[in-house]
């Protein structure tokens, strides 16, 4: 398919067009990259914005219990819904290994939701290596709300807030004790922290795991561009939908105030600037792996490395003295 009539479809709605279009930007190949760079500046338009939720948790708290029951409210409002899922990658076969749609069935089969599955490649982060550019072309196919799930939690969370406008971690009741090394960090990340399973035998654990929590983000600084409140710690069950419609309200109070106060606009021109530089910082590297001149100095100067024949860092200033030095 051409990339005007791909992004002539794509930026009418069409869910196929958009899964073509996805599967472009995930792949290796030099010429589907340039496509993609091409489809991109076609579709790319600052009037067509979704709010980006951003979602972590430990395997086992139920998120995608939670983002079905999730989206299926907020389709049933009428919006479109994404859901851009990071699976683990086998390491044999580099695919996904947990298969999100099966895990979202219903979500999967509603007309106003698009769910993408993308194997995480190894990435640092668990963040699949085009994800940001994916998120984009959900936008630009008009969806109001793009959900990005994450593998794990970790150093995912970073990854995942330079790339969208709301962080949401999932927890479960009584389950902090696992985060005692990384909580700080964390909490410091997380807009909103949800308490899932609030039901059943665990609804009055799921309340105390809240209020420790809330506790804890109390005796954090606050942070700029935030309103009085944030961030908040709310519990939900996602398999009775109680306390969604809550979480909802909230993510929507707090991008409402982030919009009015300029701090929406600033933190995406941020973003942007950052994957600007990351963009080119993978450039470099890939031109360090494919080039045969590139590829060549590096492993010479490597072996001087790795005999004691020289230090790293006058290893790489040599090597950057060399790329720099062409024409």
């Amino acid at each position: 398919m051409e990339i005007d009539t791909l992004a002539t479809r794509l930026t009418q709605g069409d869910r196929r067009a958009l899964s073509r279009a996805i599967t472009l930007v995930e792949s290796t190949r030099s010429d589907h990259r340039a496509a993609a760079v091409k489809l991109l500046e076609r579709v790319t338009d600052p009037d067509r914005q979704a709010l980006r939720i951003g979602l972590s948790g430990t395997p086992g708290v139920g998120k995608s219990t939670f983002i079905e029951a999730f989206g299926l409210m907020l389709t049933g409002q009428g919006m479109r819904v994404a859901v851009l899922a990071v699976d683990p990658s086998s390491a044999r076969s580099g695919g996904s290994i947990l298969g999100d749609k099966t895990r979202m069935d219903r979500l999967s089969r509603d007309p106003a939701a698009f769910i993408r599955p993308s194997p995480s490649q190894t990435e640092l982060g668990g963040v699949a290596r085009r994800t940001r550019e994916a998120i984009a072309l959900c936008e630009a196919a008009g969806f109001d709300a793009v959900i990005v799930e994450t593998v794990g939690v970790g150093q995912s969370e970073t990854m995942v807030a330079q790339m969208t406008d709301l962080f949401v971690l999932l927890l479960a009741p009584g389950g902090g004790d696992e985060l005692q090394g990384v909580k700080r960090g964390i909490m410091e990340i997380a807009d909103l922290i949800v308490i899932n399973k609030a039901d059943g035998a665990l609804k009055a654990q799921a309340q105390s795991t809240r209020a420790d929590y809330a506790g804890a983000l109390r005796l954090l600084r606050k942070r700029p561009g935030d309103p009085e409140g944030f961030p908040k710690a709310l519990a939900v069950s996602a398999s009775e939908g109680t306390g969604l419609d809550t979480a909802w309200d909230e993510m929507q109070a707090l991008a409402r105030f982030r919009r009015e106060s300029g701090h929406w606009d600033r933190t995406r021109a941020a973003q942007n600037r950052h994957w600007f530089e990351e963009a080119v910082r993978l450039g470099l590297m890939r031109h360090l792996a494919t080039d045969p001149q590139s590829r060549e100095a590096m492993d010479r100067l490597g072996r001087d490395v790795a005999d004691g024949h020289l230090p790293p860092g006058a290893a790489a200033e040599k090597m950057l003295n060399l790329l720099l030095s062409r024409d």
